[in-house]
């Protein structure tokens, strides 16, 4: 169950990290806001599965 949350983590970085540079090329502010918003949602969610690791050990 974790690993999934990490992939999901990983992949919403990943697509928030594409969204942005999609939104800087074509000069689209908000689709580059977008897609940084979505890279820290990822960046929170891979803290928080890293904060359960270091608890269960």
């Amino acid at each position: 169950m974790a690993g999934d949350k990490k992939a999901k983590a990983k992949a919403e970085q990943a697509k928030g990290k594409a969204k942005e540079t999609v939104g800087r090329a074509v000069g689209n502010e908000r689709l580059e806001a977008e897609g940084r918003t979505k890279q820290s949602k990822g960046d929170a969610r891979q803290a928080k599965e890293k904060a359960k690791d270091v608890f269960k050990h």
